[in-house]
């Protein structure tokens, strides 16, 4: 979920990811029945958005999501999208594996959780990292507010040509819906702390609104997404775009 340039080459309006672990893992022979649930997404976008920068040259991408997870609160979810070739040296897919431990205290949602994100096919380039989060999230009236904390440790795949750098991402986030209606706002506001290749230099903050519909299984939605950087790509056709730059993305997911 980043740009990586110089021939190597980052809001997802959803990351259910945003795992693939052994059943075993899960106690899926010897849990109760009901104790373990699955969950899937598919997703089609007309811009997939990271932190605020294209990952998809601004044109559509598909995305699926499949999820286990116990009662315990342990979690594993396997996030798939497709990007273009300048993300990660050439490679046409993200994937992103996660697993995390998730409770509620009175009302108050604690998640913490590990990231790995993996390109394949970026011809041995040094573009896979890991990212653990934490995330804390709590009801204010009818909405819902998070504060979630991303931080990378230094790694090759993250440098800028200074050796191994690091990165901190920083967010919140509020989400509501309209009662007696299948309407629902959010909000949203982060800033990455560089610089390493999920900055490309220095830092920057991101921010988006968004309103969804929701139909039975299906989920429409809008959101404006916003940057205060410039990030100028050339894409394969020779174009250049400003991956940064101010767009309306939509999108039509289900969910089964």
């Amino acid at each position: 979920m980043r740009i990586l340039m110089s021939g190597r080459a980052a809001l997802g309006l959803f990351v259910a990811a945003p795992f693939a672990f052994a059943p075993s893992a899960f106690g899926q022979d010897t849990a109760p029945p009901g104790d373990v649930t699955l969950t899937g997404s598919a997703t089609a976008l007309t811009d997939y958005r990271f932190r605020g920068i294209s990952q998809s040259d601004k044109r559509f991408a598909v995305q699926g999501t499949i999820g286990v997870s116990h009662v315990s609160g342990f979690y594993a979810t396997v996030f798939g999208s497709s990007i273009d070739d300048y993300v990660a040296n050439g490679s046409d897919q993200e994937i992103d594996l996660i697993a995390g431990w998730s409770r509620t205290y009175g009302g108050t949602i604690v998640d913490i959780g590990m990231l790995y994100y993996y390109y394949p096919g970026s011809a041995g380039a040094n573009t896979d990292f890991v990212e653990p989060y934490v995330s804390v999230a709590h009801m204010v009236g009818p909405a819902r507010a998070k504060l979630t904390v991303n931080y990378a440790p230094k790694q090759k795949a993250l440098s800028v040509g200074a050796g191994k750098e690091d990165n901190l991402y920083v967010a919140g986030d509020v989400a509501m819906g309209i009662p007696t209606t299948p309407f629902s706002l959010s909000a949203h506001v982060g800033h990455s702390f560089g610089p390493s290749y999920l900055t490309i230099g220095k830092g920057y903050t991101d921010w988006g609104v968004g309103v969804s519909y929701t139909w039975k299984a299906l989920t429409f939605g809008v959101n404006y997404v916003d940057t205060d950087k410039h990030l100028p790509i050339i894409d394969s056709a020779g174009r250049t775009r400003d991956s940064a730059k101010a767009g309306v993305v939509g999108s039509i997911g289900v969910a089964f």
